[in-house]
């Protein structure tokens, strides 16, 4: 598996070329040792946390055709039951997972089955935990179709700071829980759109680990 999230290699080569621009400039311009070696330091610690946040972990997935795992690193923030009209037009029961600035970014497929329906949508960027989030943020929306026929819709929201969320689907592809799937650069939510007789596993201000926290199990 890949340690560094592949899309993001320029992001931290432009990380990194100012941050050592900067530390130059600290170095040759600030004459004030209490001063330069604190901003030193945090241009330092800086660039390790873009490589700790752009990494893509090596996980034990748990999940299947049945087992629904989170997609992403973070905290529940929502569980409800949720009318999704975009593609499924249905009540669904709804777990919203949010990331902050250091949780791990890149994000995993949350069951195996068949991608059915992708699509990119632009938008506003509002904090990435409010509710409004899920319609009106820039965001991705994919359907998963299990073996078994059930239905799992996901989305990737853009939060206050992301400007760019990547996503792998294309319908037809046949995928598999706990691969990397994409993305998303800085703060942001992944929402997950079950059946409504899908047993939830999860509670609110649960923190999950994607590929190995079951968010719930199909019927």
């Amino acid at each position: 598996m890949r340690l560094i999230d592949k899309d993001s290699y320029g992001t931290l080569a432009v990380v990194f070329t100012v941050a050592a621009f900067l530390i130059y400039l600290v170095w040759k311009f600030v004459p004030i040792a209490w001063i330069k070696w604190p901003l030193i330091l945090f241009g330092w610690a800086f660039c390790i946390w873009q490589l700790f946040f752009f990494r893509v972990p090596s996980r034990t997935a748990a999940g299947s055709d049945t087992v629904v795992t989170s997609a992403a690193d973070g905290k529940v923030v929502i569980i409800d039951d949720f009318f999704e009209d975009e593609y499924l037009g249905r009540k669904c029961k709804r777990v919203c997972v949010y990331m902050n600035f250091f949780d791990v970014h890149a994000n995993f497929w949350p069951v195996t089955g068949e991608i059915t329906y992708y699509k990119y949508h632009p938008g506003k960027h509002l904090l990435a935990f409010k509710p409004k989030a899920s319609e009106e943020n820039e965001h991705t929306s994919v359907c998963i179709r299990t073996g078994s026929g059930r239905e799992v819709f996901f989305r990737q929201l853009a939060g206050t700071f992301a400007r760019r969320i990547v996503n792998y689907a294309e319908p037809g592809m046949k995928v598999n829980a706990g691969k990397q799937c994409g993305i998303i650069k800085f703060g942001s939510r992944l929402d997950i759109f079950l059946p409504l007789d899908a047993d939830i596993k999860v509670e609110l201000g649960d923190l999950t680990t994607a590929c190995e926290t079951v968010i719930a199990q199909l019927r």
